[in-house]
């Protein structure tokens, strides 16, 4: 009698959850360069993303979060909802500016944040590109 083959099969359902990796600068690259007429500059002696010579976004000194613009009662909205992902030092407290701290921000959330922020300053030709595609 012949023995019957005992070959292990493994569950599409078991998967190994992983952790998303933390976004980098390398990602908010990736994301900005997406925006029409953004263009890699620097700004306070650090890389950043500008479109037509006006800031959108910036690479903190610490290195570990970015600067974005944005409206202040969002910023407010934000920063109340989740304070170890978004906050401003005492620097930004009268400026439309948030700190995004980029191991703790989720991929669309930055997204949303590089889209708005580069809105505000684009001009409406860029916009109603962007809007068109």
């Amino acid at each position: 009698m012949a023995k019957a083959s005992k070959t292990r099969t493994r569950s599409p359902l078991k998967r190994t959850l992983r952790k998303p990796l933390p976004r980098t600068w390398d990602t908010v690259r990736k994301l900005a360069l997406a925006f029409p007429g953004a263009e890699e500059s620097t700004s306070y002696g650090t890389p950043a993303f500008k479109v037509r010579g006006k800031l959108f976004v910036r690479l903190h000194q610490s290195g570990e979060s970015i600067v974005v613009g944005i409206d202040e009662s969002d910023r407010a909205l934000r920063m109340k909802a989740d304070p170890e992902t978004y906050f401003i030092t005492d620097h930004y407290l009268a400026y439309p500016w948030m700190l995004v701290r980029l191991s703790l921000v989720q991929e669309d959330d930055l997204r949303d944040l590089l889209e708005d922020s580069w809105r505000r300053v684009a001009p409406q030709s860029l916009i109603d590109s962007c809007d068109a595609s």
